[in-house]
């Protein structure tokens, strides 16, 4: 007899991101995630976060072929004019939510431990910055009038302001 507890299940946070993004997009909303830039391979511009965190909209007009993948989810998107890859690991994303009526989730953000840092270890960190800046003419990805609500207990809650 084998001892469920035991057994080491992979992370459910892609699938729930997954769910999320779709449900989201069924219902004609505009899906938006909050990704904590301090989770080793998050790839954004740097220029547009703020306290550690930035909040990008990823609905399907706004961004360039995404793709939801095992570990990652990747796309294409415009700041300043320039047009910039992203990739954010599962592991970085606080929240996913509708940008019009605040519904979504929050999740718990996940460091790569030291048995997986070890296999990363001499590969060169994946967060590049950007210089560019937003112009009123260009469609931005980042939406900074939603910003997350810093919680006492340390877990990512949302507070839309309008």
């Amino acid at each position: 007899m084998t001892d469920l507890t035991s057994v080491k299940m992979t992370s459910n946070k892609p699938y729930l991101v997954g769910a999320f993004y779709d449900w989201i997009s069924d219902n004609d909303l505009t899906p938006y995630i909050v990704v904590d830039v301090s989770v080793y391979g998050v790839l954004v511009p740097m220029t547009y976060v703020n306290d550690g965190q930035i909040v990008l909209n990823i609905a399907s007009s706004a961004v360039g072929s995404i793709a939801l993948g095992a570990d990652a989810i990747e796309f294409s998107a415009r700041f300043g004019g320039k047009l910039e890859h992203m990739t954010v690991p599962y592991g970085a994303i606080a929240a996913i939510y509708a940008k019009e009526n605040g519904v979504g989730t929050s999740f718990s953000i996940e460091h790569l431990s030291d048995d997986d840092n070890s296999v990363k270890e001499g590969v060169e960190s994946r967060v590049k910055p950007s210089k560019s800046k937003p112009s009123l003419t260009s469609v931005s990805s980042v939406d900074k009038s939603t910003k997350p609500k810093k919680s006492s207990k340390g877990k990512a809650s949302l507070k839309v302001i309008k």
